[in-house]
């Protein structure tokens, strides 16, 4: 039987990690560095790691951590693959051309130990045409929905064509960040677990009542803000334990960015809120606690 989340997470603990000139033109949460050099932004970032790790950890959840390569400052967001219960994996085509080196032959070759590759569309990387994974498909596993915005780093032809082979029903949609711009991946908007989902309405800016629609036929709903999207309240991960309970992952800065009643809501639904604090990695990485996780079925 399909679950929507899984008890088993792949990090990956960088060896280079500083604000990505490759990616900053489309992630508008991304900023650049200042006066601090890239080892000092690298020491921070994996005090901040060590301690997610643990948290997880200390939690009962199962964790693999690979380690990341030199030329690759967002391998700690490791969306490139996705696995699926079936033991099967999907490699997906990045944007920036140095994420596209995190896609190693020493990284896919240890997920294939467990995972076969069912399907690559790296090649479309040589047509522009980019799908950066569970970051641009939040997925519905259950009920076999995926849901996109628009985006540079999420093209809406591959997605039909992802979603036709995989016969998943897909959600397009526009959104709009505070630039003005597209946000730049799904799950910094939107997150899904098992019963409750996270949203941010506010940003949509053409299918917002599509989504909801859609997304109110199978879930309860929490409405985030604007101002909580910000503070990356909407890029939180459902996350069993060994025992099958149920976490909700996130980072210091999303759960200070919940109001109460929100956190109230969530402990209806779920035994733990894991908060960590990713500062460092959020300021120049421009992702949080969900991108940081490969989700391992």
């Amino acid at each position: 039987m399909t679950s929507q989340s899984t008890n088993h997470v792949l990090l990956i603990r960088p060896v280079e990690f500083y604000c990505n000139e490759q990616t900053i033109e489309t992630n508008h949460y991304q900023q650049p560095d200042d006066n601090k050099s890239h080892s000092e932004i690298l020491e921070q970032a994996l005090i901040e790691f060590d301690a997610f790790e643990k948290n997880l950890l200390d939690h009962n959840i199962q964790v693999t951590t690979l380690t990341g390569q030199k030329g690759c400052p967002d391998n700690i967001f490791p969306n490139w693959a996705v696995t699926f219960d079936d033991q099967s994996m999907h490699i997906f085509s990045m944007l920036g051309e140095n994420r596209r080196l995190e896609k190693s032959k020493e990284h896919i070759s240890t997920l294939n130990q467990i995972y076969r590759t069912t399907l690559d569309y790296s090649e479309y990387e040589d047509t522009s045409q980019f799908l950066e994974g569970t970051s641009s498909l939040v997925l519905d596993r259950v009920n076999r929905i995926a849901y996109m915005g628009i985006s540079p780093r999420s093209n809406e032809d591959l997605a039909i064509k992802w979603a036709d082979d995989q016969n998943y029903q897909l959600i397009v949609f526009e959104t709009q960040s505070h630039t003005g711009d597209p946000i730049y991946h799904s799950d910094v908007m939107m997150s899904i677990g098992t019963e409750l989902a996270m949203v941010c309405s506010e940003s949509i800016k053409l299918g917002g009542n599509n989504v909801i629609n859609q997304l109110s036929q199978t879930h309860e709903i929490l409405e985030i803000s604007r101002d909580q999207l910000m503070s990356f309240c909407g890029n939180c991960i459902e996350i069993k334990d060994t025992n099958n309970k149920l976490n909700l992952v996130m980072s210091a800065t999303a759960y200070d960015g919940f109001e109460s009643s929100q956190l109230k809501v969530f402990e209806q639904y779920f035994t733990n809120i894991l908060h960590s604090n990713l500062k460092t990695i959020e300021t120049y990485g421009g992702g949080s606690a969900r991108c940081m996780i490969m989700e391992l079925f």
